[in-house]
């Protein structure tokens, strides 16, 4: 079970082709590709978000959560 097959591939191009036309088909093909590439972009920039900023986004730096696990282990949170 690897997918779709290059018969699937095929089939569901031409199902494309009638429902929406060859002139269409150029248009919404760009369209998922930009869509794509910018789902793409997005995750990469989460991924590779230093640690740091992604810590500021809550609003406690990264040395802050350091000193709050510490804590935590000791039992001495609240």
């Amino acid at each position: 079970m690897s997918g779709i097959g290059p018969s699937g591939i095929i089939l569901i191009v031409l199902i494309a082709l009638l429902l929406f036309g060859p002139s269409k088909l150029p248009e919404l093909g760009k369209a998922f590709g930009r869509t794509l590439r910018e789902f793409k972009n997005g995750a990469n920039d989460l991924i590779n978000e230093p640690k740091e900023s992604q810590a500021s986004h809550v609003g406690v730096t990264y040395e802050d959560t350091g000193q709050l696990k510490k804590e935590h282990s000791q039992g001495r949170m609240g």
